[in-house]
Order: C-alpha cells, then structure tokens, then sequence
C-alpha cells in the first residue's frame, strides 16, 4: 500500500489492514497448544482428583530438574533471617506471613515483593530464643500444607454432595 500524503484520508477498511500484522486465521501469540501427553487425572477433567499413577521414578527426575526455589538471604541470624522465594507472589507470602505469625515463638513475620516485574518474593522472621527462624519457616509452611490440604478436602466433599443432589 503507497502512503498517502497528508491532504488524503485513510478509509477504515485501510486503517485496520494496515495495522493488522497477524492474519485473523492464526491463533493469538499467547495461545496454548493442546497438550498431547495428559496424565490420568486430567483426562477425566477433575484437577482435583490425587495424582495416581505415577511411579517413584518420574517424580525423582522432576525433583532433580527443579532448581532451589528459596534461599536465605545474607545476614541472617539464628532467630533473625530473611528468605526469598523465586516464582513467588503475593498469593504464597501474604498466606505464609499469616500462618507464621500464628506460631508462639515468632515475634516478627514480613513479606515483601521487592519488584513488580522480577518473580520475587523475600520474607522475613523474626523469633524469640529457643526456636530459629529455619525452623520457623519449615513449620509455616507445614502448617500451611496442612491447612491447604483440609480446604481441599472439605472441598470435594462439598462438591461431591452438590453433584450428587443435583443428580437426585
């Protein structure tokens, strides 16, 4: 298409042809392609079903591959340590921070997300003597599995009873 001087007006049509620079036919670039190989629980499509399955093997060559996700932080102390988790946010700290702070032996108990676009998240605790905050932080997290864990089950609970009034 010729540019156009200033004196002659585009059209619409030549605006949006313009403009486009991907053909209406192909998906958008954030499209996911269709996953070929699914496991067992995701073919029925209850996500919320146990992962069975999966033999000992497979799930030791994924623990292999991960990378550490949390490291502590320079500075730290015993009862005093800063940690930083990657590929964390909001959704983990604010949840860990609350579950921490409801431990006896934890005087202080922050998170922060150091930058919007890095995938950060540091936390910080603060314990009184006799416990560190390594430990504090294991038992968060423990206690924060464990409470994740009843929400899922009271959860299928309730739809299971949901589904099968709705089937009555």
């Amino acid at each position: 298409m010729a540019p156009k001087s200033k004196t002659q007006k585009e059209t619409p049509e030549e605006v949006v042809a313009s403009e486009a620079d991907v053909a209406m036919t192909e998906p958008p670039t954030s499209h996911q392609p269709a996953v070929e190989d699914e496991d067992a629980s995701m073919k029925d499509g209850d996500p919320f079903d146990d992962e069975e399955g999966q033999n000992a093997e497979d799930e030791d060559e994924d623990e292999e591959e991960e990378q550490q996700r949390v490291k502590l932080l320079p500075g730290s102390t015993p009862t005093a340590a800063s940690f930083e988790f990657l590929e964390e946010g909001h959704t983990l700290g604010n949840a860990l921070r609350y579950i921490i702070m409801k431990n006896p032996d934890v005087e202080f108990c922050a998170y922060a997300i150091p930058h919007p676009s890095e995938a950060k998240m540091n936390i910080r605790i603060q314990t009184y003597e006799g416990t560190t905050a390594v430990q504090a932080l294991e038992k968060g997290l423990k206690d924060l599995q464990d409470l994740s864990d009843v929400v899922t089950e009271k959860f299928k609970a309730s739809r299971e009873e949901f589904a099968a009034r709705m089937s009555a």
